[in-house]
């Protein structure tokens, strides 16, 4: 567990998603958690400046072809995968799935390897897991 008091301490995070040598992150918490900044700040750390939001409405947002970045809130795992996005989990870079929980039975019958980051809102902290 780790516990995260302010940006910076993301860091330790984003670590441990980089040392996990996955690239499908299954990122886990209530709806204001911190999902979209968490994939916010992991862009910065490989110097893409470009600006993230939540793909909430599109699904997926692509930054600099490294970071791809979706939401299945709206859309569900089966439209997802209705609209082939299984396939784009294939490209080289990270992939980020915010409410991807019900995808990830999906994800162990293909043996795509991932890993699911679970996000807990505290009083004055978010507290991180790195589930391999």
């Amino acid at each position: 567990m780790i516990e995260v008091k302010n940006i910076e301490d993301l860091e330790r995070v984003i670590n441990c998603v980089k040392n996990s040598k996955k690239n499908i992150i299954i990122l886990s918490g209530t709806l204001g958690s911190g999902k979209t900044t968490f994939v916010q700040q992991f862009t910065k750390s490989l110097g893409i400046e470009e600006g993230v939001n939540s793909p909430t409405f599109s699904i997926q947002n692509i930054y600099d072809n490294k970071v791809f970045h979706y939401d299945l809130y709206n859309k569900g795992v089966n439209e997802f995968l209705a609209l082939g996005m299984l396939e784009e989990l294939e490209k080289d870079g990270y992939h980020f799935i915010e409410w991807g929980e019900e995808l990830e039975d999906v994800l162990k019958n293909f043996g795509i390897d991932f890993l699911r980051v679970n996000i807990v809102l505290s009083e004055n902290t978010r507290d991180y897991e790195c589930q391999n």
